[in-house]
């Protein structure tokens, strides 16, 4: 079995398929790019590279697409994905500069890279292709010229949340930073509107971001009160640069699953709970929700949890039923207002694996689902990690060693911060 791909993350061929069940099919849209056109040389051109001279016409292949108006050039590639830019990089110098253009770069498409997940010697980050450098460098560098200890916390689709110390003191700042840019801002001390400074939990804040809107985040700080609820929630928006507190509505036993199960989707914060069940709530604090996941027993238990995530901009939610082979159920929210959800797929997380019977200690894994197509990453917690497409059932081994079991998804995001006094400058 080979790797999934990078750009052709959402294209797996070559392997057989797995026996799975896809309950409905949504007709997820293809994402290819146009190809980059050759230019066309000018007859005069050609004359010189059949008999001119040999350094003339170095320097005429050097030129990027010469023949073509400078407005079609960057409009072309502005539609190229960033790893392909990388790689015209290396062509030449004028390439260097063309493809580097903040304008081009900015615009560039961009999809699933890879993951950030961590090692035994710190974070790392795999490429969703398997091969090549990582996309970004996991050291966050631009963060450790400020800061002692980094530690990422989340990561919402482009930025990471870090806890970052300038020494060994129990004193830390919340960062959140762009890999891609290298830009970063410290979140302001969380102070209770009776004055009280409050000590956040790393395990209880949320960050939300959308690449539709680039130009703000959010962060989301529940706020533990009486009879297993929450009091309030802390808002924080880069727009203002401030945190506000609105009242909770989600009522008595909510019990957040906590950091990573989040989903920032259509400007609401989803949140998994420990009931089975997604907590939202809007970045104003103003709309509140609760929709239960169904269940996959009749007799389900009170505790049981499922996972979510977000694909082709819709809300999906999964779970792998333990008491019934290992059976993996994944359910895709068709209305908000009703709560009513489509049972997507199923499949037995064993065959995916290749395995018979599953021991008392084997412990599997959906870590996430592709933003843009019908493809979700598993993984055996020991040495296996997989891709699987829900559409035609092929299974790629992604990797068979403890390298990599699962992290968290990242797509690259290079639009700028107008609005936002930042702490990094890209």
């Amino acid at each position: 079995m080979q790797p999934v791909g990078g750009e052709d993350g959402c294209k797996d061929q070559g392997s057989p398929p797995a026996t799975g069940h896809r309950v409905r099919d949504n007709g997820a849209p293809s994402h290819s790019t146009p190809p980059f056109p050759s230019p066309k040389i000018p007859s005069s051109q050609q004359q010189m590279h059949e008999h001119g001279d040999e350094d003339e016409q170095q320097q005429q292949q050097q030129q990027p697409a010469a023949s073509l108006p400078e407005d079609a050039l960057v409009e072309i590639l502005s539609r190229v994905p960033y790893r392909s830019l990388r790689r015209f990089k290396c062509v030449s110098k004028p390439w260097l500069a063309l493809c580097s253009a903040t304008d081009i770069r900015r615009r560039s498409p961009q999809t699933l890279s890879g993951f950030f997940h961590f090692g035994i010697d710190g974070l790392k980050f795999h490429n969703l292709s398997g091969r090549g450098p990582p996309m970004v460098d996991p050291s966050l560098p631009f963060l450790r010229e400020s800061y002692k200890r980094v530690t990422v916390e989340q990561c919402c689709t482009s930025l990471l949340l870090c806890q970052c110390g300038k020494s060994c003191s129990e004193e830390y700042d919340y960062v959140v930073c762009n890999p891609a840019t290298e830009r970063w801002v410290v979140l302001p001390p969380l102070v209770l509107p009776d004055g009280e400074p409050h000590n956040l939990d790393p395990s209880n804040i949320f960050l939300g971001f959308d690449t539709a809107a680039p130009s703000r985040f959010m962060v989301f700080v529940p706020m533990s009160g009486y009879c297993n609820g929450f009091a309030a929630v802390a808002i924080y928006s880069s727009d203002s640069g401030r945190w506000t507190f609105v009242q909770s509505h989600w009522g008595s036993r909510t019990f957040l699953v906590g950091n990573p199960e989040c989903v920032f989707l259509n400007g609401i914060m989803h949140l998994a709970t420990h009931h089975s069940s997604v907590a939202m709530v809007d970045t104003e604090g103003k709309a509140w929700r609760k929709i239960e996941i169904p269940g996959i027993m009749p007799n389900r238990y009170d505790n049981a949890i499922a996972s979510i995530g977000q694909s082709q901009g819709r809300l999906h939610a999964w779970r792998i039923d333990y008491h019934h082979d290992c059976q993996l159920y994944v359910w895709v929210l068709e209305d908000y207002d009703s709560g009513k959800w489509s049972l997507k797929h199923t499949v037995n997380v064993l065959e995916l694996f290749r395995r018979h019977c599953r021991k008392d200690v084997e412990s599997y894994t959906m870590f996430a689902i592709h933003p843009e197509c019908d493809l979700i990453f598993l993984t055996d917690g020991e040495e296996m990690t997989m891709s699987y497409d829900m559409d035609n059932q092929n299974v790629h081994v992604i990797c068979t060693s403890e390298e990599f079991l699962g992290g968290l998804p990242y797509t690259p995001c290079f639009a700028e911060w107008p609005s936002l006094k930042v702490s990094g400058a890209s």
